[in-house]
């Protein structure tokens, strides 16, 4: 079995920046890709960044430049550096640690981006 916690949320204010982060815990085969999605209330849940195990990355559009994936592989840890945040950018940030067997969800974190 695969835990995966989610840490970082809060409120900031439009500009502002925060930095989440990811653990994978338990017993963890090969992780091939861990990755960052986002709900707003009454929207689809979205892709937001992606970091494979050779540490390639994608973003979506509409955080390229803003925001930044990393990975602590030792850890098993994902992180997503978010600057210049928008209130567009308010949602709940959930991760996903994709393994060789099965992709798991975290129970995610919010985030609120206001004045």
């Amino acid at each position: 079995q695969v835990q995966v916690m989610e840490s970082g949320g809060g409120l900031v204010q439009p500009g502002g920046s925060l930095r989440l982060s990811c653990a994978a815990s338990g017993t963890i085969s090969t992780i091939n890709a861990m990755r960052w999605y986002r709900q707003c209330p009454g929207k689809q849940r979205e892709f937001v960044a992606r970091i494979t195990g050779g540490g390639f990355t994608n973003y979506a559009d509409s955080v390229k430049g803003r925001f930044t994936i990393s990975r602590d592989y030792a850890k098993n840890t994902v992180y997503l550096q978010m600057n210049s945040l928008k209130p567009e950018d308010t949602a709940v940030y959930y991760c996903n640690v994709e393994t060789t067997i099965y992709a798991y969800w975290g129970q995610g974190t919010q985030v609120t981006v206001s004045s």
